[in-house]
C-alpha cells in the first residue's frame, strides 16, 4: 500500500448537478427546515474579531443544540438584534 497522503485530484471526477441536489436534499432532510444553505451570492463580509471566550463557549453550546455551526448561530443572533 502506498504512503501517499495526497488526494489524486487529477484522477478525481466531478460530481454531477444531480448528485449535488441529492446531497442538499439529504442534508435538509437530516437537519430540517431550519438548515440554512448559503450561496456564493449571499452578502457576507469576512472579518476577524476578538470575542470573550465565555461568549464563544455559549455560542458553541447553543449552536450544538440547534445542530448548526456556532458562527452561523452568532450571525443569526446578531441579525435578530438588527431587526
Amino acid at each position: 500500500m502506498s504512503n501517499n497522503t495526497e488526494f489524486p485530484f487529477a484522477k478525481a471526477r466531478r460530481i454531477t448537478p444531480e448528485e449535488v441536489n441529492q446531497a442538499k436534499t439529504a442534508i435538509q432532510k437530516q437537519f430540517g427546515d431550519e438548515y440554512i444553505v448559503r450561496s456564493k451570492d449571499d452578502d457576507y463580509e469576512l472579518i476577524s474579531l476578538k470575542i470573550n471566550p465565555k461568549i464563544i463557549a455559549w455560542a458553541k453550546n447553543e449552536a450544538e443544540k440547534q445542530g448548526i455551526n456556532y458562527q452561523v448561530f452568532l450571525n443569526n443572533e446578531l441579525l435578530k438584534l438588527c431587526s
